[in-house]
């Protein structure tokens, strides 16, 4: 366990902070990467380096849609504020929404202003070394047939680490298990069925996390048992992770709940309220896990405070019983050092080894007593 990262105990604050976003001096602009899905089939991504050019892909010359019931997709791997305007401008953001994308730190939730669909999503990663959750935090907006994926962490939403470099992120959404093979039926669907895809690949990295918290919950165990005097700390740590857990798992249901609300409304297909639903079931079992975790860290604090309060009894017998050897000798020299000349053994010729031996006697006496009793 990272000595340096053990030193959060208080609850990091819900309240929405201004989203870290890279100075426009000594950083390169902003990179969007977008691609089209046609007939269910993804299409080469695209570079650009305004949100203009990135959706420009879906129209034709003519200003009409380039393919009916085609998806665009547009990732933002690291944004801006200019590029945050940009999006504002160009789909003539609600205020209120504009200032949930200039902010981060929110729980997840969806909303919808007028013809846009706005969405927060939080993945999770478990760092065993710092034995701590890492939550990245994901705004999607949601508009006719373009989904438009910000990324306000370092990691992608299956947990990835983001490449510094455009190639890097290209290699990403290249690789094979990212070109949605299996997914051909599921994107028939339309954009809410890539939202839908993104909140399972959420909610699937919850259950490696959950793993991880197991291990530690295991070792924390033995540690208990072993007297190790730092898992009271270890055990404080790791429940506050738990809750965490716990917090945005429950943020996450409730989002999907919602989506389920206004599948009726909105004319959601069935077969996407089946992948949903199935959704919602993953994280009821995540809630569930998260659930009988906090209570095994409860049980476990307070095994180890009965422990350490046994131990600390006998801690106290020992110094007891050996203060009480102690003060033995300690009383009889006491007597026989007081300055009185009518002592009945102080002219005697053997008073001063009597009285070494009685010392000595109550002392004996005294430890066999003790350890009798297993005091010693």
């Amino acid at each position: 366990m990272s000595a340096q990262n053990r030193h959060r105990f208080e609850r990091p604050t819900l309240r929405k902070r201004a989203v870290h976003l890279p100075s426009s001096q000594g950083q390169r602009a902003a990179t969007l990467f977008s691609r089209r899905i046609v007939h269910s089939e993804p299409q080469e991504l695209i570079t650009s380096k305004s949100f203009a050019e990135a959706v420009a892909v879906r129209i034709s010359e003519d200003g009409s849609s380039t393919s009916p019931g085609a998806i665009t997709q547009v990732i933002i791997p690291q944004s801006s504020p200019e590029l945050l305007a940009e999006i504002a401008s160009a789909w003539d953001l609600h205020p209120v929404l504009v200032d949930d994308l200039f902010h981060a730190n929110q729980r997840a939730k969806v909303e919808r202003y007028d013809d846009v669909l706005f969405v927060v999503l939080k993945s999770a990663v478990y760092i065993d070394a710092k034995e701590e959750v890492d939550f990245n935090e994901f705004h999607l907006l949601m508009k006719d047939d373009a989904l438009v994926i910000i990324c306000q962490g370092d990691r992608f939403i299956d947990g990835t680490l983001i490449p510094p470099d455009t190639a890097g992120i290209q290699e990403y959404f290249t690789n094979e298990k990212r070109s949605w093979t299996k997914d051909r039926g599921l994107l028939a669907l339309g954009p809410e069925a890539l939202i839908y895809r993104l909140l399972d690949t959420a909610v699937d990295g919850y259950f490696p996390v959950l793993d991880g918290l197991q291990d530690d919950k295991d070792g924390i165990e033995r540690q208990v048992f072993s007297g190790d005097t730092a898992a009271a700390e270890r055990i404080y740590l790791l429940s506050q992770e738990v809750i965490d857990v716990l917090h945005n798992s429950t943020h996450l249901i409730r989002l999907t709940q919602a989506l389920g609300n206004g599948a009726t409304k909105y004319a959601i297909p069935d077969d996407l309220r089946a992948y949903l639903d199935d959704v919602t079931d993953h994280l009821t079992r995540v809630l569930a896990e998260a659930g009988e975790l906090r209570e095994s860290l409860s049980q476990i604090l307070n095994v180890n405070s009965t422990l350490v309060a046994q131990r600390q009894n006998e801690d106290m017998k020992k110094i007891s019983g050996w203060a009480a050897i102690l003060f033995a000798p300690t009383l009889v020299g006491a007597i026989y050092g007081m300055n009185f000349d009518d002592m009945p053994e102080l002219h005697w010729a053997f008073g001063y080894p009597m009285a070494l031996g009685l010392m000595l006697g109550l002392g004996v006496v005294l430890y066999v007593v003790f350890r009798v009793k297993k005091w010693m």
